[in-house]
C-alpha cells in the first residue's frame, strides 16, 4: 500500500471507537437553538426531537479555506449527506437518501416541479454566516423536504449600535503540481452597521474557476451540458436593511443577485467504461453559452414579539431563477430533414411567490406549553423552454398550495417535553394543454392539460428525556411533503391521448422519518446516536434510460434504513478530535408487487461514510485542522443480481490559519495526499462523459480583514 494510502487509513483509524455520524465540530445535538426560519418556532430549542446540525461562523470559514463548494463543505461536516459531485448540478446529492430542501433565509431554493439539480449554487459563501440543517423528511417548510431541510441563513449586521465594520476578502487556488490553467481567484467585500433603528449588511463577491485536474495530473471533464463549477466565473450581489420599528417590532428588507456563468472555454472528450479510461476535457467550445444558474431573490420579513400576547412573524418573498444547460446535439430535431445536426440548449425558468405567516405564545394555559399556529401561501411556476427552438421542452406547470399549520412543545416535567403538529397541505397543479417536441420518439404528442389537486394531512410528533444534564434520549415520528419531477414526467410522454388529470406519475410523494437517538455531552466528550427508518408507499426513483441516454421518474415503493453518530473528545483546551459515521441502505419495488427487492441506485443513496477530524490551536496566532472522509464500496444489485459497485475512496484535507499584524492568512489542501480516485456518482452511474475522477491535490490560500 502507498504511504499516502497508509497515512490517511491510520488518521481515520487512529479515531476510532463504536460510536458514529456526521462530521465533526459542527453542533450535532438536536435540541441547538435555530432560527425561527429553520424551524418555524422561535428561539427553538428543537423544532423536532432529531437530528440537527448548525455549521457555524467559525466551521463555515475552516471549510472554505480548502474548498469554495457548498456542497463539498456540507459533505465534508455530514457523512449522510452524499459526496460531491463537484460539478454545478447537484443532481445525485441527497441528504438521508432523498433530496432535501434548499432554503436562503427560509426562501425555498429548490424546484421540485423540474429538479433540475441547480439548487445548491444560488449564493456565495462569502455571503453566508451559518447553515442549519434538519435530517430526515419533514413537512416543516412544505413542499420538497424529503431528505430535510439545508437553511443557508446570510450575514448579519452588527448588534451594537453604533458599530460597523467593514470585511475584505480575497482568496486563489491552483492545482499542485501547478497548471496555468488550474488557477481561480476570488474577492469579497461586506459592509454592516447599526444606528439607532435601523442596520444594514451589504456586499458584493466575484470568483473565477480554472480547469480541475485528478490526482493522475489529468484535467477532469467538464460537465458541459449539465454545468460546472470549473472554467467558470461567478458573482453575487447581496443587501439586508433592517428597521426596528419600536422594542417589539422589526420590519427587514433582503435582496440578492447571484450569476455563475460557465466560460464554455473546454469540451468534454468522452471517457470508455469497457477500458476504464476517464473522460477528460481538451480545449474547445460547444455552439452556443456555457452552462448559467441565475438567481434572484427579495424577501420581505416582519416581527412583532408581543401580538396578541405572543411572537407573530411574516415573510413574503419573490424569487426568479433561471438555470441555463449546455447545448446539445438533438439530430433530426423537427423530424423532416430539415436539420439533421440540430443543436439547442434548454433551460429552466422558475418564479416563486410565497408567503409565510406563524403566531407563538408560550405558557398556555398555566403550563410549560408553546404552541405555533401558521399559515404558508406558495405558488411556482417553471417551465423548460429550448432557447434555439423557441419552444417548450416542459409546458408551464403552476403548483399553488395553502398550508395551515400548528406545532407545539409542551415539557412536561423538568425532564421530559412532547413536540407534535400537523400540516394540512392543500394543493393544486395546473398544466395547460401543450404539445410535446417533435424529437421524442413517435414525434409530437398533443396532451390534454388538466388541473389535479391534492391535499395531505402531514403529522409529526415526538418525545424527549433528559436524564441528566449530559444525556438525552429522543425519539420521533415525521411526514414530509414532495412532488415527483413533474416537468420530466411531461416532457417525455409519447403515448397519444394523454391526459395530466390520469398521469398517475405526478401523483405527490409522501415520505415519513421514524427516528430514536442519544446525545451525551459532558464538556469534553460529545457523542451523537441516531437510527432512522423512512419510507415512501409511492416514492420517486430517478432510472437512466440507456436509449435515451437520459433519466425517467419511476415511481415505486422505497425503504431505506440507516445509522447516523458521531463522537468528538475535546482533550485539552487547545485539541479536539472526532469520529463520524452514517450508513444507509435503501431499497425499492422493481416489479411491482408492493415488496422491496431491489437497490436503490447511487444517484438516489449515497455510500456508507467515514469521516474524522483534528482540530488544534498551536499559538494564539496558529492553528490547524486536519480531516479526513472515508466512503466504503458498495455494490448494486437488482432482485440479487449485482448490476453495479462502487470502490471506496479516501480523501484528506488540511487547514492553517495564522494572525497577522493586519487581518489573517488561510491556506488550505483540499486531497492532501492528491489520491487519484473516481467519484461516487461515476462509479454507481456510469457514463461515457460523466465517467470522472475527482480533484487531486488543490492549495488554497486568503487574506480576510475586518476593520
Amino acid at each position: 500500500m502507498p504511504p499516502r494510502h497508509l497515512l490517511a487509513s491510520a488518521l481515520l483509524a487512529a479515531l476510532a471507537a463504536p460510536v458514529a455520524h456526521a462530521a465533526d465540530a459542527a453542533t450535532d445535538l438536536d435540541r441547538v437553538t435555530v432560527s425561527a426560519s429553520t424551524s418555524r418556532m422561535p428561539n427553538s430549542e428543537a423544532a423536532l426531537p432529531n437530528t440537527i446540525t448548525v455549521i457555524d461562523q467559525e466551521q463555515l470559514r475552516q471549510q472554505l479555506a480548502v474548498t469554495q463548494d457548498i456542497s463539498q463543505v456540507l459533505a465534508n461536516l455530514i457523512p449522510s449527506f452524499s459526496p460531491s459531485r463537484q460539478k454545478l448540478t447537484n443532481g445525485g446529492e441527497t441528504l438521508r437518501g432523498r433530496k432535501p430542501l434548499y432554503l436562503v433565509d427560509g426562501v425555498p431554493q429548490s424546484t421540485p416541479l423540474r429538479e433540475g439539480g441547480r439548487d445548491g449554487h444560488t449564493v456565495d459563501p462569502a455571503m453566508i454566516e451559518r447553515i442549519e440543517v434538519i435530517h430526515g423528511a419533514n413537512a416543516l417548510q412544505g413542499l420538497g423536504a424529503s431528505g430535510g431541510i439545508i437553511n443557508i441563513i446570510t450575514k448579519r449586521a452588527p448588534r451594537q449600535d453604533g458599530e460597523t465594520f467593514q470585511d475584505v476578502s480575497i482568496g486563489a487556488s491552483t492545482a499542485l503540481p501547478n497548471r496555468s490553467d488550474s488557477t481561480g481567484y476570488r474577492a469579497s467585500y461586506l459592509f454592516g452597521t447599526r444606528s439607532g433603528a435601523f442596520d444594514f449588511v451589504g456586499g458584493l463577491s466575484y470568483a473565477s474557476e480554472g480547469l480541475y485536474y485528478d490526482g493522475n495530473g489529468d484535467a477532469i471533464a467538464v460537465n458541459d451540458i449539465q454545468g460546472d463549477l470549473m472554467d467558470a466565473r461567478s458573482h453575487n450581489l447581496f443587501a439586508k436593511l433592517g428597521w426596528e420599528l419600536d422594542d417589539e417590532r422589526r420590519l427587514q428588507l433582503t435582496a440578492s443577485r447571484y450569476e455563475l456563468q460557465g466560460n464554455n472555454d473546454y469540451i468534454t472528450v468522452n471517457g470508455n467504461l469497457a477500458t476504464g479510461q476517464l473522460a477528460t476535457s481538451a480545449r474547445g467550445s460547444r455552439e452556443g453559452e456555457g452552462a448559467r444558474n441565475r438567481s434572484t431573490s427579495v424577501a420581505l420579513d416582519y416581527s412583532d414579539k408581543s401580538l396578541a400576547g405572543g411572537y407573530f412573524q411574516a415573510q413574503v418573498y419573490w424569487v426568479d431563477f433561471n438555470g441555463l444547460y449546455g447545448a446539445s446535439d438533438w439530430g433530426d430535431f423537427w423530424r423532416d430533414g430539415r436539420d439533421l445536426n440540430w443543436w439547442d440548449q434548454s433551460q429552466n425558468v422558475s418564479e416563486k411567490l410565497g408567503g409565510k405567516f406563524s403566531w407563538s405564545r408560550d405558557n398556555l394555559f398555566d403550563q410549560r406549553l408553546r404552541v405555533t399556529l401558521g399559515l404558508d401561501w406558495g405558488r411556482d411556476t417553471t417551465y423548460q423552454e429550448l432557447v434555439v427552438a423557441r419552444m417548450n421542452w416542459v409546458p408551464e406547470t403552476q403548483y399553488e398550495s395553502w398550508s395551515p399549520f400548528v406545532q407545539a412543545e409542551w415539557w412536561l416535567t423538568d425532564k421530559i417535553m412532547l413536540t407534535g403538529g400537523l400540516r394540512y397541505e392543500r394543493g393544486k397543479l395546473k398544466v395547460d394543454d401543450f404539445t410535446t417536441i417533435p424529437a421524442n420518439a413517435g414525434g409530437s404528442r398533443f396532451v390534454a392539460g388538466g388541473t389535479p389537486k391534492t391535499s395531505e394531512t402531514l403529522p409529526n410528533f415526538g418525545v424527549v428525556f433528559e436524564a441528566t444534564d449530559s444525556l438525552k434520549f429522543y425519539a420521533s415520528y415525521a411526514e414530509g411533503y414532495t412532488v415527483a419531477d413533474i416537468g420530466r414526467v411531461l416532457r417525455g410522454i409519447t403515448a397519444p391521448n394523454q391526459r395530466v388529470d390520469k398521469l398517475v406519475d405526478l401523483s405527490p410523494v409522501v415520505s415519513d422519518n421514524r427516528e430514536i437517538g442519544v446525545d451525551f455531552d459532558n464538556g469534553r466528550w460529545l457523542a451523537h446516536l441516531a437510527a432512522y427508518w423512512s419510507d415512501s408507499d409511492l416514492g420517486s426513483r430517478l432510472a437512466f434510460d440507456t436509449a435515451t441516454q437520459s433519466y425517467n421518474v419511476v415511481r415505486e415503493r422505497t425503504e431505506i434504513r440507516g445509522i447516523e453518530g458521531n463522537v468528538a473528545f475535546q482533550f485539552s483546551e487547545a485539541g479536539r478530535v472526532g469520529l463520524g459515521y452514517a450508513g444507509a441502505k435503501g431499497r425499492y419495488d422493481s416489479n411491482g408487487d408492493d415488496r422491496v427487492d431491489s437497490d436503490l441506485p447511487g444517484i438516489n443513496i449515497s455510500p456508507d461514510r467515514v469521516t474524522a477530524f483534528w482540530d488544534q490551536r498551536w499559538t494564539p496566532t496558529m492553528s490547524t485542522r486536519l480531516q479526513g472522509s472515508r466512503s466504503l464500496d458498495r455494490d448494486f444489485d437488482l432482485r440479487g443480481t449485482q448490476v453495479a459497485s462502487a470502490d471506496g475512496t479516501t480523501t484528506v484535507d488540511l487547514q492553517a490559519r495564522f494572525a497577522l499584524p493586519l487581518g489573517s492568512l488561510s491556506l488550505g489542501i483540499e486531497n492532501l495526499f492528491d489520491d487519484q480516485y473516481i467519484t461516487y456518482y461515476s462509479q454507481s452511474t456510469p457514463r461515457a462523459d460523466t465517467y470522472v475522477a475527482g480533484r487531486g491535490r488543490v492549495f488554497s490560500a486568503s487574506w480576510s480583514h475586518r476593520f
